[in-house]
């Protein structure tokens, strides 16, 4: 079964944030290979979206509707529902997500 893969708004603003990032700070071709290497890696889920885990930071607060995959240093957080998948974020992994993930996926 194909899953259909949607990147909602908030999670569109980080790509393009971490697009502006790279370009600013290296290069624009840096920038642009990162930016397709997220797309593919988000579109991956289309197949085989239950292979991955639930954020830890989720997990100790007992909520077990999303998952994450990795592109490093990047994790896409992201639901399931039925044959959907929905993108919610695109965030730096070392950055200290806990706060950001009960904002963003919690207090809609």
């Amino acid at each position: 079964m194909k899953f259909s893969v949607y990147i909602i708004s908030d999670a569109k603003e980080d790509i393009l944030g971490i697009y502006h990032y790279v370009s600013m700070n290296d290069s624009a071709g840096s920038a642009e290979h990162l930016l397709n290497k997220i797309e593919e890696k988000s579109m991956s889920l289309r197949k085989y979206p239950h292979r991955d885990h639930v954020p830890p930071e989720l997990e100790r607060i007992d909520v077990y509707n999303y998952r994450e995959i990795h592109f490093k240093p990047y994790r896409i957080i992201y639901e399931l529902i039925e044959s959907n998948v929905f993108v919610h974020c695109v965030l730096d992994g070392r950055r200290s997500l806990q706060e950001l993930l009960e904002m963003r996926l919690l207090k809609r």
